[in-house]
């Protein structure tokens, strides 16, 4: 019997397929799809720091007073009540969750300062759920703010919730950071129980006809999944959070590369939203098949089994696959 079981934040989940944020799971009734297809855990949609704000009516009064200088200003924001739910919604949908379902439910928040972060983590927490992911995601615009500011307020923002609340928090994090391996560490030491490989960089376009710029969301494909797989296989065993891949996870083969980079749970949106919930059958099925194929008895086997931890010097080793690389393509010239 093939073990598919994987723990991740504190938990033992049935697999490694986690169902990440997205419309997908922002209903109880596709909830349940999910977890009737095999999934091990989801992950609601983000609640956002705008709307945390938007409650407390500061931002819109702030936007209407600026309305009559910079007219600009109200559209900034879309429409945050008709997005995703108000946060007392929120509150419920966890709760609604967590009476539908037995696989772990985890609740996202999505900004970068405390604000009224840590008010609702606890009243997340009240509502049952059993983790959450802290969606960091600012572009930071300003000239005159350094990296090392721009980490220490990331840093602090997990330290607060995690003094705050009982809850295993995830870091969703950006592939920015200049180090990236040093933030890593200083999130684990900010007490993150788990890295999440990345949050996606939703650019917008522009109409030059217009002078307009075009919000465009693009699903992910697998080949995003490359960058996901170099850094889970660097920050394996160097740092105590467990990691996450997201983004790029569209097969079995991907779940497969993940888990052996070192991550403990594979995450997937896109494939799902193009596909469908009961495409979680078909991964599970494939990614027991390669296993029986291949001698494997547990997932425990093939964690990290591909990571850094074996390379005594991980920068000439990355170096050096650079310049393979590099050096793989063969020009041929038309004749």
């Amino acid at each position: 019997m093939i073990d598919l079981k994987t723990h991740y934040m504190g938990l033992t989940l049935k697999n490694p397929l986690v169902a990440s944020s997205s419309p997908l799971t922002e209903s109880v009734e596709n909830l349940v799809r999910l977890e009737d297809a095999g999934i091990a855990a989801v992950v609601l949609p983000s609640l956002f720091e705008e709307q945390l704000t938007l409650e407390s009516v500061t931002l819109d009064e702030d936007l209407w007073r600026g309305a009559q200088e910079f007219a600009e200003a109200v559209t900034y924001l879309p429409d945050l009540d008709n997005y995703n739910t108000n946060p007392d919604g929120y509150l419920e949908l966890v709760r609604q969750a967590k009476r539908r379902l037995s696989v772990p439910v985890f609740a996202s928040l999505n900004g970068s300062t405390p604000g009224g972060w840590i008010r609702y983590a606890r009243e997340i927490e009240q509502a049952g759920a059993d983790g959450l992911e802290l969606n960091i995601y600012a572009i930071e615009t300003d000239v005159h703010r350094s990296a090392e500011a721009v980490e220490d307020s990331y840093c602090d923002l997990v330290h607060k919730l995690k003094a705050s609340v009982k809850l295993p928090i995830a870091v969703k994090m950006t592939p920015f950071f200049s180090s990236l391996p040093h933030i890593a560490k200083r999130f684990d030491r900010a007490g993150a129980d788990a890295l999440i490989l990345f949050n996606r960089f939703y650019q917008p376009d522009f109409d030059i006809q217009n002078l307009e710029v075009i919000p465009r969301l693009t699903l992910s494909e697998p080949n995003e999944l490359l960058l996901r797989l170099h850094w889970a296989a660097i920050l394996f065993s160097r740092v105590r959070p467990d990691l996450a891949i997201t983004g790029g996870v569209h097969s079995a083969e991907d779940v497969l590369k993940a888990l052996m980079a070192g991550a403990s749970v594979a995450m997937m949106a896109s494939v799902l939203l193009k596909n469908g919930s009961r495409y979680v059958h078909r991964v599970l099925d494939d990614l027991t098949r390669w296993m029986s194929e291949n001698e494997y008895d547990a997932i425990r086997q093939m964690q990290g089994s591909m990571s850094h931890r074996s390379v005594p010097n991980p920068a000439a080793f990355e170096r050096g696959n650079y310049m393979k690389v590099l050096s793989s393509y063969a020009l041929r010239l038309r004749q």
